[in-house]
């Protein structure tokens, strides 16, 4: 057991019967009343997002989970199989626990797999991926890279916008975290 002097970004207890990860976290003293320590926790398992307020010191129980590096094998319908980059081992885990994934990772791409007493908990993609244009209106001349955007579909099915300029067959980079075009490869 913990309390709420040990919160920090990125750590990890169980709390209402689930596991949390704070993302941002701020101990306030108010002039009148005890203090407490107002946090925005991410589901681990869920992806939820929350805003909790803890009394300064109460318990939590701490979940201490680790990352290892996975590489994407391929998917069998809704089974994904992942290899273990140090033990060469393979784990199978169902379309429903990745999430968003899919639409990010291609074959042989390394995730992060954040496991739970070496139980696979839920996969992360890397921050940034490159991604394939497949289908985009053609550019048109005059078109600017100070001008608008358009949608375009990329190899894993995933739809970004990008600027008006590029056209099928470009490498861009996405980030994972917002699903956003950031650049051409």
């Amino acid at each position: 057991m913990a309390d709420t002097t040990n919160f920090r970004t990125g750590y990890t207890f169980r709390h209402k019967n689930e596991l949390w990860s704070i993302m941002e976290f701020q101990h306030v003293k108010p002039g009148k009343g005890p203090a407490f320590v107002r946090t925005k926790l991410k589901g681990v398992t869920s992806g939820k997002v929350i805003e909790e307020t803890f009394r300064a010191g109460e318990k939590v129980e701490e979940v201490r989970l680790e990352r290892r590096d996975f590489q994407y094998l391929y998917n069998d319908g809704d089974t994904f199989t992942f290899m273990n980059m140090e033990t060469y081992e393979q784990i199978e885990l169902h379309r429903d626990v990745l999430g968003d994934l899919p639409m990010y990772v291609k074959e042989s791409d390394v995730c992060q797999v954040l496991l739970l007493e070496d139980r696979p908990l839920t996969v992360e993609p890397p921050l940034t991926v490159e991604l394939t244009v497949v289908e985009t209106d053609p550019g048109v001349r005059g078109d600017t890279a100070q001008g608008g955007s358009k949608p375009a579909k990329l190899e894993t099915g995933l739809v970004v916008q990008v600027p008006l300029y590029l056209e099928e067959g470009t490498v861009v980079k996405v980030d994972t975290r917002t699903g956003k075009y950031i650049s051409r490869a």
